[in-house]
């Protein structure tokens, strides 16, 4: 009973709904344009409205996608390129600096009237007890032991093993390592020893001797190692213990940690000079 109800009851709203079709087919609207069409047509529209939102909304969706990608490829390529360009960069500025300082070398070599040989350091000592650096000229190129060796800035130390084709420099902040030096402004002498601590210690020092701190110091050049007139440092501290001088401290005007490019000087001092030919 209750199928046949249900069915009667499907039958009645689709009987109603075919007679409305029907007269929404002879009904026109105020345009001639009958009913039905117009009613069948919004629907149509908005299904093609809502159709047309979605297709929409998934290609600007997936277009958004595609572009993202595009970004992230162009972004990694532009890194890769920031990347290149800094690294070419850091080369050039190496490059500079060290022509900078080949320049400086060379200058100096040009301005003095010793012979000398431009050299490259190519290590340093493994020991902190002795402060040596190793550079790439020997006996080949006419190095020998006790040869003088400098810098723009000023005064390197000495060769004390020469090779072929290196050399071992003695650096003159190393504990053993002494030259003679004296006060440019006053002319007072002394000598010049590793200190430690990058220092340097002048010891010998006269007790009337004129020093105070800012002094040039030069080298004298009676060790017969050094040149005379090489500037050798500045003067840091000065401590006097009644008439005498009780401690002397120079800080050296070569920063050791950063030489790159030095000069062995093969002219002998005129004190080796004179020793030489004695012999």
């Amino acid at each position: 009973m209750i199928d046949i109800r249900q069915r009667t009851g499907y039958l009645f709203i689709a009987v109603m709904l075919g007679h409305v079709i029907l007269i929404s087919a002879q009904v026109n609207t105020r345009r001639g344009v009958p009913l039905l069409q117009v009613v069948t047509f919004g629907l149509f529209a908005e299904v093609q409205r809502v159709s047309s939102a979605m297709v929409s909304s998934v290609h600007g969706g997936w277009t958004n996608y595609v572009s993202l990608r595009d970004v992230q490829v162009e972004n990694e390529t532009l890194k890769q390129q920031l990347d290149a360009a800094q690294l070419q960069l850091q080369e050039q500025r190496a490059l500079a600096e060290r022509s900078r300082g080949l320049l400086a070398t060379l200058g100096l070599r040009d301005r003095s009237h010793l012979q000398m040989i431009a050299a490259e350091v190519i290590g340093a000592g493994a020991s902190t007890d002795f402060k040596t650096v190793t550079i790439d000229k020997g006996t080949a190129d006419g190095v020998r032991p006790d040869l003088a060796v400098m810098a723009p800035g000023g005064v390197v130390g000495r060769v004390v093993v020469p090779s072929g084709r290196a050399a071992k420099v003695q650096l003159l902040v190393d504990r053993s390592a002494a030259a003679g030096v004296l006060i440019e402004r006053s002319r007072s002498q002394g000598v010049a020893v590793g200190a430690g601590d990058e220092l340097l210690r002048m010891e010998y020092v006269s007790e009337v001797a004129d020093v105070v701190v800012g002094d040039t110091v030069v080298t004298s050049g009676i060790d017969g190692i050094y040149p005379k007139g090489f500037v050798v440092g500045k003067v840091e501290t000065v401590e006097k213990s009644g008439n005498s001088y009780k401690q002397i401290l120079v800080r050296p005007a070569v920063d050791f940690s950063s030489i790159e490019e030095v000069l062995v000087v093969l002219t002998p001092t005129p004190a080796r000079a004179a020793a030489e030919s004695s012999q």
